[in-house]
């Protein structure tokens, strides 16, 4: 199902009128050409910020992908921070990434049990000997998920969370480091926005080329550590690409962005293949025994299973789309 981005008025006239509320998605970053690095980040920051507080109405009426689109606006933002971070420094950066680390694990079990449900336990054929198990693992999952909905409401229905928000906003528009009289961060503040991007976005993407050569030798959380550092990249592609207008640039960007994308969604899905695999061994050695606890074992056992055999080609798939992103065209280095 696709979503779109809503105005500030659709959203004010939709909550007026009490409809029912929709998940937000991202909306486009314009960045002036000629902007400063400084002005640059508040624009960004604060989009990503938007999108995220765009979806409060949705996580507070339990839509799952709302919580899915405020943890993306999250991301996003927490990305632009560590993107920007040689203009961030001190105490306040350090309270601001804390507090919305918080909130994305307020968001975290509500997205990742909607997953598992969604992409697994949903279109798993119904095996005749465990066809039943299935079921009670998929009714156990949907009470979890109903569960972390819960909790995420309780999270944006917060004191907290309102805090959050407000002091991120005044922090990205008016924090100390937009107020700093130190040489290098005012220096570093005022260079050229574009220039800023180009050596982000080139030592970036080398970084990820390097690390993608040997994808099959990581482990576990060295696979995790790429697929952030990848989606960093895919993000810095979508702030950035507007600074660089000349004919190629969008043509590159959008290839560029497939194939970060393909490759995070590669990655992602080791990830998600380990979670499930740590949420089998929880289903199968509980704190606590319940009824029916060997039926549900069985089939989460059984999921978890057909999901290991699915590594492979998962890497298979990584090493070939790193390989186009590393080829792929540099949008922000003009052809002569």
């Amino acid at each position: 199902m696709a979503y779109t981005a809503q105005s500030k008025p659709e959203r004010g006239y939709a909550l007026s009128a009490g409809q029912a509320a929709k998940a937000v998605c991202r909306g486009t970053i314009d960045v002036d050409p000629e902007a400063f690095t400084a002005v640059a980040f508040q624009t960004i920051a604060l989009s990503c910020l938007d999108h995220a507080a765009a979806n409060e109405r949705a996580v507070r009426e339990g839509d799952t992908e709302g919580v899915h689109q405020m943890c993306v606006g999250l991301r996003r933002l927490r990305a632009a921070i560590s993107i920007f971070k040689e203009l961030l420094p001190g105490p306040e950066t350090k309270a601001v990434k804390t507090e919305l680390k918080w909130l994305t694990e307020q968001l975290g079990p509500a997205r990742d049990l909607d997953v598992l449900l969604e992409q697994r336990v949903n279109n798993e054929p119904c095996i005749p000997p465990i066809g039943r198990d299935i079921d009670l693992l998929e009714a156990d999952l949907q009470a979890g998920r109903d569960a972390g909905l819960q909790k995420a409401k309780a999270a944006v229905d917060g004191d907290r969370y309102r805090s959050l928000v407000l002091c991120t906003a005044l922090w990205v528009t008016n924090g100390e480091s937009s107020k700093s009289a130190e040489p290098l961060t005012v220096a570093r503040g005022e260079r050229r926005a574009i220039e800023f991007a180009a050596e982000i976005l080139d030592k970036r993407s080398k970084r990820i080329s390097k690390k993608i050569e040997d994808i099959e030798n990581l482990d576990t959380r060295q696979r995790h550590k790429a697929r952030i550092a990848v989606q960093k990249l895919r993000y810095a592609c979508e702030f950035f690409v507007g600074l660089f207008r000349w004919s190629q640039a969008d043509q590159g960007a959008q290839a560029l962005c497939k194939h970060s994308q393909e490759l995070a969604g590669s990655l992602g899905r080791l990830n998600d293949i380990e979670v499930h695999k740590r949420l089998a061994a929880t289903i199968a050695h509980p704190r606590k025994l319940s009824r029916k606890h060997a039926e549900r074992a069985l089939a989460m056992g059984f999921i978890a299973g057909q999901e290991q055999q699915q590594v492979a080609s998962c890497i298979a798939i990584a090493e070939k789309t790193g390989k186009q992103l590393s080829s792929s065209a540099k949008f922000w280095q003009r052809r002569r």
